[in-house]
């Protein structure tokens, strides 16, 4: 009974000790050390938020912050001067053309909520590849060398275009899924070498593109994206490089991308590609 009383005196003692240490140490808090000021916003800040953040809920990054990129890779943030110029791109060549056909508000519901912009190259450690931008999650896209684009040329705007449309079809895909028949129409040609295919092999087995060829999901979004920036008449021309059998291959699965955007979205893709590539050609100099 004596040994109870010891430890309840001594549980005792120290509630009080902490209670007072707790209560002197109340007022040693100095102010919090939050940034709660309102940000100031650049006249550029204020065109972002009116043609992106407000209308379809979508964040535009193109100040370095380190959690949107790999911290292993030597990148750097986009020059200021062609943020603009290629966010008005992206609103003509992308959001214009599926609001145009799938809603006005076709963007604001089945879209990413942020868009990275990285000035330099991505290169891939032991590969020869670089990366050309990534889609996390449903909720990013990440676009690489933005420094380096001419608006001279049309191959050098094509080709972030085939990657926001790319990655746009991942989340699209995320959304919907599409169905399992296009993996089974060149099951057997799908490596993780795919950059060891010149175009004309990939085109032979079935591949739009070589790395359409690396997994289902993304032979799906490579025909989709090569539709998107080309016109049919290009995209046919591509196809008719193909041999016999892969063209044939490459037809049966844009059936299934053509059916996917009208069966789930009402959209003609066909349609789709004549304002993509329309939008493109505009946006040149």
């Amino acid at each position: 009974m004596k040994n109870i009383k010891n430890i309840a005196l001594i549980n005792f003692m120290i509630a009080i000790i902490l209670f007072t240490s707790c209560s002197d140490n109340s007022d040693t808090i100095g102010p919090s050390q939050i940034d709660t000021n309102t940000p100031i916003l650049s006249e550029l800040d204020i065109w972002l938020r009116n043609n992106f953040v407000e209308p379809y809920n979508i964040e535009v990054s193109y100040l370095w912050g380190g959690s949107n990129f790999d911290i292993a890779r030597f990148l750097y943030p986009m020059r200021e001067e062609g943020v603009r110029r290629w966010s008005e791109t992206i609103n003509k060549t992308w959001i214009e053309p599926y609001n145009a056909l799938g809603g006005a508000d076709f963007i604001a519901k089945i879209t990413p909520r942020q868009l990275v912009y990285s000035g330099g190259f991505n290169y891939n450690p032991n590969s020869p590849t670089i990366t050309l931008g990534i889609a996390e999650a449903g909720t990013r896209i990440t676009f690489f060398n933005l420094d380096f684009l001419d608006y001279s040329d049309v191959n050098s705007i094509s080709r972030p275009l085939q990657t926001l449309h790319h990655e746009y079809g991942h989340i699209l895909n995320q959304t919907i899924p599409f169905s399992d028949n296009f993996g089974l129409i060149t099951p057997a040609d799908y490596t993780a070498q795919w950059f060891n295919l010149s175009n004309q092999e990939a085109l032979d087995l079935g591949f739009i593109t070589p790395y359409a060829s690396s997994q289902e999901g993304e032979d799906f979004v490579e025909i989709l994206a090569t539709m998107l920036t080309n016109s049919k008449e290009d995209f046919d021309d591509i196809v008719s490089n193909a041999s016999p059998s892969g063209q044939a291959f490459i037809r049966q699965k844009q059936e299934i991308v053509l059916s996917y955007f009208q069966d789930n979205f009402n959209i003609n893709l066909f349609e789709l590609q004549e304002l993509t590539h329309q939008a493109l050609l505009n946006s040149l100099d």
